[in-house]
Formats: C-alpha cells, sequence, structure tokens
C-alpha cells in the first residue's frame, strides 16, 4: 500500500498474521509482477473458502489474536492497529484488553526495520522473504497451530520460510529494539491508558517533559504551527479530536509532519485524545481515554501546566494538584457540539479508545 510502515501497511501484515490473507500476500511489492499473481490466487481461494465452508470466525479464534499482538510489538505497526484488533476482538466475542499490547511489547522484541521505525522500506521486506521470514523468526512468542485461510495451521505454512537479509528482518536476539513497537501508557491525564509508537521515537526522548500549549482542535494547532507559535520544550495538547469529540477520533498527521517542517520534532511532544498516522516519530501519544469531550484530565489542562511523558516506566502525568484539578473541573462545561443526524447518533454511542471505538447499545 506504502513504502514505511503506515496504517495500511500495518493492517495488511497484521492480516496475514492473522491468517486472513494468503502467505506472502502483505508484502508483495505493488508494482511487481507477483502482485497480480497473488491477485489472482487470493481470488481463487476466496471461492474455494466459500465452498470448504471456511468462515472467517473459524480462521480468526484466539490464537490467531496472540498472533496479531505479537506481529504489532515485533513489526513497529501503526497506533491504529490498536483501535481495530480492539474492535475485531469485540465484534469476535473474544478477550482483549488494551494493556495486552503493551505486554506483548514488554515480551516481544522489535526486529522489523521499516521507517519510520528502521531505515529500510517495505520492498527490503519482500525481498527479505516477507512476513512468513519474519513470523519464523516470531515462532517462540507465536500460537503455530493456529488455522489460516489455506487450511493449514500456521506452523506448516512458515516451514519452508526463509530470511534472506537478517539486518531488514533481525534475530529476536539482536533486535532493533529490546522490546516492542507499541506501549500504553497511564497516570492523571490518561486514566484509562493512551498509546504511543514506542519505536520510532528516539532514546533521548523516550522521556519528556514540558509546559502545555493548548489548542481545542486540529485546525487551531495547525494555525498555530504556521504562524510560529510553538517554542522547543514545549508539549503540545490537542483536545477535542477523540471517538466522541471529533467526532470519529481525528488522525493528526499533518501536525507531527510539521513539527519536522519546522524542525521541532526532536524538541517537542504531541498529547492528544485523536490518533496519529504509522508514519508519526517522536514521542506523539494518541488515544488518551477517558477523551477531553467527556470530562477526561485532558479537559481540564490549562497553558503552562507541566506534563511528563515517560515511555519506560509508561507514565503520563500532569503535575496539577489535586485541588486544583477539582476547581477547574467544577468550572468545566462540555463543548458546544455542531454535528447533527447520524455524526450525532455515531457521538451518543461510541465507546472510548482503548474499547475500540466501538458502539455500544446505550451510552455510558
Amino acid at each position: 500500500a506504502c513504502s514505511g510502515m503506515g496504517t495500511a501497511v500495518s493492517m495488511q501484515i497484521i492480516t496475514e498474521a492473522l491468517g486472513m490473507s494468503l502467505p506472502g500476500s502483505a508484502a508483495t511489492h505493488a508494482v511487481h509482477g507477483a502482485k497480480y499473481l497473488m491477485a489472482k490466487e487470493s481470488g481463487k481461494r476466496a471461492v474455494e473458502l466459500v465452498e470448504e465452508g471456511l468462515t472467517p470466525r473459524a480462521v480468526m479464534g484466539a490464537g490467531a489474536l496472540r498472533n496479531a499482538l505479537v506481529t504489532t510489538a515485533a513489526a513497529g505497526c501503526s497506533t491504529n492497529v490498536v483501535i481495530h484488533l480492539l474492535a475485531l476482538a469485540n465484534e469476535l466475542g473474544l478477550p482483549l484488553e488494551l494493556d495486552d499490547f503493551d505486554h506483548a511489547s514488554r515480551e516481544v522484541p522489535h526486529i522489523l526495520g521499516v521507517y519510520p521505525s528502521g531505515p529500510y522500506f517495505l520492498l527490503d521486506v519482500y525481498r527479505a522473504g516477507g512476513v512468513p521470514a519474519m513470523l519464523k523468526k516470531l515462532s517462540p512468542f507465536l500460537a503455530l497451530d493456529a488455522v489460516t485461510v489455506t487450511g493449514r495451521a500456521l506452523s506448516e505454512e512458515l516451514a519452508q520460510a526463509a530470511c534472506m537479509d537478517d539486518d531488514v528482518i533481525r534475530d529476536v536476539d539482536k533486535p532493533y529494539h529490546p522490546e516492542g513497537g507499541i506501549a500504553v501508557l497511564r497516570g492523571s491525564l490518561a486514566p484509562r491508558g493512551a498509546v504511543v509508537k514506542a519505536s520510532a521515537v528516539p532514546a533521548e526522548m523516550t522521556t519528556f517533559t514540558g509546559r502545555a500549549r493548548v489548542f481545542d482542535g486540529e485546525e487551531e494547532a495547525i494555525s498555530a504551527a504556521m504562524e510560529g507559535a510553538y517554542r522547543r520544550g514545549e508539549v503540545i495538547v490537542i483536545r477535542h479530536e477523540g471517538p466522541r469529540g471529533g467526532p470519529g477520533m481525528c488522525e493528526l498527521l499533518t501536525i507531527t509532519e510539521l513539527l519536522f517542517k519546522l524542525d521541532l520534532a526532536d524538541a517537542c511532544a504531541l498529547v492528544t485524545d485523536g490518533r496519529f498516522s504509522g508514519f508519526s516519530r517522536g514521542p506523539a501519544v494518541g488515544h488518551v481515554a477517558p477523551e477531553a469531550v467527556v470530562g477526561g484530565p485532558l479537559a481540564l489542562v490549562e497553558n503552562g501546566d507541566e506534563i511528563t511523558i515517560d515511555i519506560p516506566a509508561r507514565k503520563l502525568e500532569l503535575h496539577v494538584a489535586p485541588e486544583e484539578l477539582e476547581r477547574r473541573r467544577l468550572e468545566w462545561r462540555p463543548p458546544a457540539r455542531k454535528v447533527s443526524g447520524m455524526l450525532a447518533r455515531y457521538a451518543s454511542l461510541v465507546e472510548q479508545a482503548d474499547r475500540g471505538c466501538v458502539l455500544s447499545a446505550v451510552r455510558d
């Protein structure tokens, strides 16, 4: 889909790890003749699956979800994968919690060196043996008995897999990072969790403390950046972009790219109840739950407040006295909503990011 580990490529890789696409399909290069052949084989197999009665629920069991978690950590996937897998697990009726992603990252090292978490691109992964080569190296962590759309167990599919470049896909004992790509942070600013792509954060930025510069929406933040308002050492807070506040949980790629254009990517951090592209780099913390529009702590942050991001300790803290926060809470009012129709209905029913942004039957 694209050259680096954006959300599209991340989901291609996760689909293969789930057993829901043919082995090798995720990294097959877009303009290679093999892509056409893979498409033909996929169409053929889709018809056979109907004839055989092999359904998605038969493929995507607990083992498949385990394999997806391992792959998310090892490949340095987009943080958007977290929302998608939480929602998928909910649809399948399988247990999966936000902290499961962090547990996987603590256990599984980051071994796939694809930009922005490494120097390589997806064509290099294709030449190195694709997702099967990576999964074979991850075998100790995988549920190898999980069935795939081929009708065979994952162990059978990986039997002939081989890696052609041990730097593109490193061994688990020689990883790019000893921990996986996703970190879940908690603390006074994110009681129900927040997510960061830790594999794309420079070592010197994994702990960061700065003063907040607060924006009530992406447009305000973009305008301020274009006017040169940001200062080195700040934590840029963008709120009201969550599942209900967006509504729809906006992807704030523009801000992360502007920081690089302004040469501030190594000097500022981002915190939001929205989400980020898989191409985001640096300490860009998203999915803050509960979000601002429902009265989460993010709603109470003011310009100049001190915020600490500590990825190794998995902390996201707002350094404001509890009594001051309580005073602010008493004065806080939900922002006026400007949505109607289906968007208003969606905003009233959607769950928070830590629950996969699924729709509930009634508003909580």
